[in-house]
Protein backbone atom coordinates (compact mmCIF):
# COMPACT_ATOMS: atom_id res chain seq x y z
CA UNK A 1 0.00 0.00 0.00
CA UNK A 2 0.77 3.43 -0.68
CA UNK A 3 0.22 6.77 0.84
CA UNK A 4 0.99 10.05 -1.06
CA UNK A 5 0.68 12.77 1.91
CA UNK A 6 0.59 16.18 1.18
CA UNK A 7 0.61 18.88 3.67
CA UNK A 8 -2.23 21.32 2.32
CA UNK A 9 -3.85 24.98 3.39
CA UNK A 10 -6.30 23.80 1.24
CA UNK A 11 -7.88 20.92 -1.21
CA UNK A 12 -11.27 19.56 -2.80
CA UNK A 13 -12.43 16.69 -5.07
CA UNK A 14 -14.61 17.36 -7.39
CA UNK A 15 -16.76 14.81 -9.56
CA UNK A 16 -18.77 15.67 -12.31
CA UNK A 17 -18.43 19.41 -11.15
CA UNK A 18 -20.03 18.55 -7.99
CA UNK A 19 -17.68 18.62 -4.73
CA UNK A 20 -17.82 15.38 -2.57
CA UNK A 21 -14.67 16.39 -0.05
CA UNK A 22 -13.27 19.47 1.27
CA UNK A 23 -10.97 20.27 3.65
CA UNK A 24 -8.91 23.20 4.81
CA UNK A 25 -5.55 23.00 6.99
CA UNK A 26 -4.66 19.54 6.76
CA UNK A 27 -3.80 16.38 4.52
CA UNK A 28 -4.69 15.38 1.08
CA UNK A 29 -3.92 11.89 0.93
CA UNK A 30 -3.60 9.66 -1.95
CA UNK A 31 -4.16 5.90 -1.64
CA UNK A 32 -2.87 3.24 -3.91
CA UNK A 33 -3.20 -0.84 -3.37
CA UNK A 34 -1.17 -3.71 -4.41
CA UNK A 35 -2.17 -7.09 -5.26
CA UNK A 36 -0.95 -8.19 -1.50
CA UNK A 37 -2.67 -5.44 0.46
CA UNK A 38 -4.60 -6.48 3.85
CA UNK A 39 -6.28 -4.67 6.46
CA UNK A 40 -3.21 -5.01 9.02
CA UNK A 41 -0.80 -3.49 6.05
CA UNK A 42 -3.57 -0.60 6.16
CA UNK A 43 -3.19 -0.16 10.05
CA UNK A 44 0.24 0.37 10.02
CA UNK A 45 0.13 2.78 7.38
CA UNK A 46 -2.85 4.45 9.30
CA UNK A 47 -1.31 4.27 12.36
CA UNK A 48 1.87 6.55 11.12
CA UNK A 49 -0.05 8.95 8.82
CA UNK A 50 -2.29 9.95 11.75
CA UNK A 51 1.07 10.32 14.11
CA UNK A 52 3.64 12.17 11.73
CA UNK A 53 4.28 15.15 12.92
CA UNK A 54 4.83 17.55 9.94
CA UNK A 55 3.69 20.47 10.78
CA UNK A 56 5.25 23.23 12.21
CA UNK A 57 5.32 24.79 15.94
CA UNK A 58 5.79 28.27 16.78
CA UNK A 59 9.46 27.95 15.89
CA UNK A 60 9.27 26.10 12.61
CA UNK A 61 9.84 23.09 13.13
CA UNK A 62 7.88 20.04 12.06
CA UNK A 63 6.89 18.92 15.45
CA UNK A 64 3.28 18.99 15.21
CA UNK A 65 0.99 16.13 14.32
CA UNK A 66 -2.82 16.43 12.67
CA UNK A 67 -4.48 16.20 16.16
CA UNK A 68 -2.19 19.07 17.55
CA UNK A 69 -3.60 21.66 14.28
CA UNK A 70 -6.80 20.26 14.58
CA UNK A 71 -6.27 19.29 11.10
CA UNK A 72 -8.25 17.19 8.42
CA UNK A 73 -8.03 14.79 5.94
CA UNK A 74 -9.15 14.26 2.50
CA UNK A 75 -8.75 10.64 1.13
CA UNK A 76 -8.36 9.98 -2.59
CA UNK A 77 -8.12 6.66 -4.25
CA UNK A 78 -5.47 6.66 -6.95
CA UNK A 79 -4.38 2.81 -8.49
CA UNK A 80 -1.69 4.74 -11.13
CA UNK A 81 0.62 4.60 -7.75
CA UNK A 82 1.40 1.43 -8.07
CA UNK A 83 2.60 2.14 -11.92
CA UNK A 84 5.25 0.11 -13.92
CA UNK A 85 7.03 2.11 -15.90
CA UNK A 86 10.40 -0.06 -16.45
CA UNK A 87 9.23 -1.09 -20.30
CA UNK A 88 8.32 1.62 -22.99
CA UNK A 89 6.83 4.55 -22.04
CA UNK A 90 3.49 2.93 -21.58
CA UNK A 91 2.70 2.67 -17.77
CA UNK A 92 1.60 -1.09 -16.89
CA UNK A 93 -0.67 -1.14 -13.84
CA UNK A 94 -0.44 -5.10 -13.26
CA UNK A 95 0.87 -4.34 -9.45
CA UNK A 96 -2.04 -2.23 -8.36
CA UNK A 97 -4.82 -4.39 -6.36
CA UNK A 98 -7.82 -5.27 -8.28
CA UNK A 99 -10.68 -2.63 -7.90
CA UNK A 100 -12.87 -5.09 -5.37
CA UNK A 101 -9.77 -5.25 -2.54
CA UNK A 102 -8.66 -1.83 -3.39
CA UNK A 103 -12.49 -0.22 -2.99
CA UNK A 104 -12.55 -2.46 -0.10
CA UNK A 105 -9.45 -1.39 1.83
CA UNK A 106 -10.16 2.30 0.69
CA UNK A 107 -13.14 2.22 2.41
CA UNK A 108 -11.21 0.79 5.72
CA UNK A 109 -8.88 3.68 5.80
CA UNK A 110 -11.90 6.10 5.32
CA UNK A 111 -13.67 4.22 8.24
CA UNK A 112 -10.42 3.44 10.36
CA UNK A 113 -9.86 7.43 10.21
CA UNK A 114 -13.44 8.62 11.15
CA UNK A 115 -13.50 6.24 13.80
CA UNK A 116 -10.15 7.94 15.37
CA UNK A 117 -11.97 11.24 15.41
CA UNK A 118 -10.63 13.09 12.69
CA UNK A 119 -12.75 14.83 10.33
CA UNK A 120 -12.30 13.05 6.83
CA UNK A 121 -13.74 13.93 3.66
CA UNK A 122 -12.75 11.64 0.44
CA UNK A 123 -13.23 11.61 -3.18
CA UNK A 124 -15.51 8.86 -4.83
CA UNK A 125 -13.53 5.06 -5.30
CA UNK A 126 -13.15 4.50 -9.59
CA UNK A 127 -14.38 7.99 -10.54
CA UNK A 128 -12.73 10.67 -12.71
CA UNK A 129 -11.82 12.85 -10.35
CA UNK A 130 -10.17 16.99 -10.36
CA UNK A 131 -7.75 17.22 -7.16
CA UNK A 132 -7.27 21.20 -6.58
CA UNK A 133 -4.91 21.78 -3.62
CA UNK A 134 -2.55 24.17 -1.65
CA UNK A 135 0.65 22.38 -1.06
CA UNK A 136 1.65 23.70 1.99
CA UNK A 137 5.72 23.96 2.11
CA UNK A 138 5.29 22.24 -0.80
CA UNK A 139 5.29 19.46 1.74
CA UNK A 140 5.25 15.53 0.63
CA UNK A 141 6.06 12.33 1.49
CA UNK A 142 5.42 8.98 0.08
CA UNK A 143 4.49 6.23 2.84
CA UNK A 144 5.16 2.49 1.17
CA UNK A 145 4.10 -0.43 3.39
CA UNK A 146 7.29 -2.01 1.75
CA UNK A 147 9.66 0.22 3.24
CA UNK A 148 8.34 0.12 6.84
Amino acid sequence: MRFIIQRVNYAKVTVEGSVTGEISKGLLVLIGVSKEDTKETADKLIKKLLNMRIFEDSEGKTNLSLKDVNGSLLLVSQFTLYADCKKGNRPSFILAGPAELAEELYKYVINQCKASGYRTETGIFGADMKVTLENDGPFTILLDSEAL
